[in-house]
């Protein structure tokens, strides 16, 4: 096989040490020189490591991407040296025959075969903002869990509540909450005052729903822990946004540009960009991109038999958002109806959530296309959806030709038959 690169690095990286080992094919030489080092995870120890292969002219390294272990000698390598950061699964070793240092022998066999196939990581302001986004995400997810909990509180106490409104933690609704959690006695005519809009027509519904509550001191402590909680986790939440606001101010064309596709919005373009950046050369299709993703259909065919191909577990954070877009993009009816359209399409074959994956790599695929040619979302296979008059006339002259060419073929036209006649007939 052809070597790739002639002086090269595989490290096997933990949490406390790191094996390295250096590769260097000299020409006209069959067999490789070896160079073997541990190091600790300390950063005096990887600038050790970082002199030691500068010291060796060795500017490739690869290491696999073990958790977050990595991040730290990414960081201090990565100024002076390519590093290519590998999935587990393309460099694993045999088992039965592997150690620390074997793991980084073999890591560094393959890189330097040009076998291994490096992962996408992004520049540092956008793991940055990578960072920023995902922690949203999860406080988004803790403020829901203690929505539930709270719900499921004043259920556990006989109030009924849920069953009445639409949303538990509207204005009405959180001022009846405090009532009925800071008072020993109820008074109905008190609870109508607390109504705002369209909750008055309901009051006495949700009056029924209440009478007879069955709280107890822990019960209301337990609501007020869960309340202040979640204030807390608002404010957090707040803060957050106010920082991603500050911090996407480089990426506002490129979040001005997705906010035209349907059902995507800014919060969802802050997440998306934060997770693929805006340099799309970095991905070669936009095939590619969906497949890191995780929204292409795996391949998985033996002796002429095809097994599962369901889609990968990868995009932890980019597919939820993704799919979440793709709900709110196919319930759109009156404006830009294209991707309901072709929802509805995918849906009769393959059901709901195979058509919602297929909407979401769809829109991933505008995405790529968008923020490579800076371009507006605007699909080119518009078929019987409202478009612009250019794009009309272009659609009927297609179909002009198409339609000739089949009368002629059929025998219908004659040979001769100009195309500007059908036209004027039609």
């Amino acid at each position: 096989m052809k070597v790739v690169y002639p002086v090269c690095c595989g490290i096997d990286v933990h949490k406390s040490f790191l094996i390295a080992t250096i590769i260097t094919t000299k020409a006209g030489e069959l067999t490789p020189h070896y160079q073997k080092k541990r190091f600790s995870t300390f950063n005096n120890q990887i600038l050790a490591l970082k002199n030691w292969l500068l010291e060796c002219t060795c500017y490739d390294v690869c290491m696999e991407s073990t958790g977050k272990y990595w991040v730290p000698v990414s960081n201090l390598l990565e100024d002076v040296m390519n590093v290519t950061i590998a999935n587990p699964k393309w460099v694993r070793a045999v088992k039965g025959n592997k150690d620390d240092t074997k793991d980084s022998k073999w890591i560094a066999e393959l890189f330097r075969m040009g076998l291994v196939k490096g992962s996408f990581i992004p520049a540092k302001d956008v793991r940055v903002l990578r960072e920023f986004t995902r922690y949203r995400t999860r406080l988004v997810s803790q403020r829901s869990s203690e929505k539930n909990r709270l719900q499921n509180a004043f259920t556990v106490g006989n109030v009924a509540m849920d069953s009445v409104v639409s949303d538990m933690f509207g204005v009405s609704s959180k001022n009846v909450r405090d009532y009925l959690i800071s008072t020993k006695e109820f008074n109905p005519n008190h609870v109508l005052t607390l109504l705002h809009g369209r909750m008055k027509p309901k009051g006495q519904e949700l009056i029924d729903s209440i009478e007879g509550d069955h709280f107890t001191n822990e019960q209301i402590l337990r609501i007020q822990i869960i309340e202040e909680h979640k204030m807390y986790l608002d404010h957090s939440i707040d803060f957050l946004d106010y920082l991603l606001a500050q911090m996407v101010e480089p990426y506002e064309p490129a979040i001005q540009l997705l906010e035209t596709i349907p059902g995507l919005r800014r919060q969802s373009a802050v997440q998306i960009i934060s997770k693929i950046g805006v340099d799309m050369s970095q991905f070669s299709t936009s095939k590619r991109l969906c497949c890191w993703a995780g929204l292409s259909p795996s391949s998985n065919e033996s002796a002429g038999k095809k097994k599962s191909v369901r889609i990968s577990r990868a995009g932890v954070y980019l597919k939820p958002a993704l799919v979440q877009c793709a709900h709110a993009a196919v319930k759109a009816k009156e404006k830009n109806p294209y991707y309901r359209l072709n929802y509805e399409r995918i849906y009769k074959r393959r059901g709901n959530k195979r058509a919602i994956i297929a909407i979401a790599r769809m829109m991933l695929t505008a995405i790529y296309h968008m923020l490579s040619t800076g371009e507006v979302w605007n699909p080119t296979d518009l078929y019987k959806i409202d478009r612009s008059d250019n794009l009309v006339q272009k659609q009927k002259e297609k179909a002009i030709k198409q339609a000739t060419k089949f009368l002629i073929c059929e025998g219908v036209l004659p040979d001769d038959f100009v195309r500007k006649d059908l036209a004027v007939s039609t």
